[in-house]
């Protein structure tokens, strides 16, 4: 499965950026997971449906990355960020919500 990341109009990319801020132990483990999606390994993940066709994968110490699948070979990482409390905060999902519809546009699906 080939892995899109999502990143700013100047182009940087908002997903490895918060996994190269985590600890060594927790880069670790998002490194793998990004390389599991990859090889779509999916039974070796912790994941479940966020909202619509939103998914979430769980790592190491309440982390998650949010994203989409498009016609089963591409996934488009929306947002990556530390879960603090038991729903994702309002502001996490605002920005998930606006990203997936952006790029829903984009590619003309729709994924909330």
């Amino acid at each position: 499965m080939k892995l899109y990341h999502y990143e700013t109009v100047g182009g940087k990319d908002l997903i490895m950026d918060y996994i190269r801020k985590l600890s060594k132990p927790e880069k670790a483990d998002g490194l793998s997971v990004l390389e599991k999606l990859e090889e779509e390994r999916f039974d070796e993940l912790t994941i479940k449906t966020w909202r619509g066709k939103i998914l979430e994968v769980y790592f190491y110490k309440h982390n998650r990355i949010f994203y989409v699948i498009v016609e089963d070979t591409n996934a488009y990482l929306l947002h990556a960020y530390r879960k603090q409390k038991n729903e994702t905060e309002n502001t996490d999902s605002d920005l998930i919500i606006a990203r997936a519809k952006r790029l829903g546009e984009k590619l003309s699906k729709n994924f909330i």
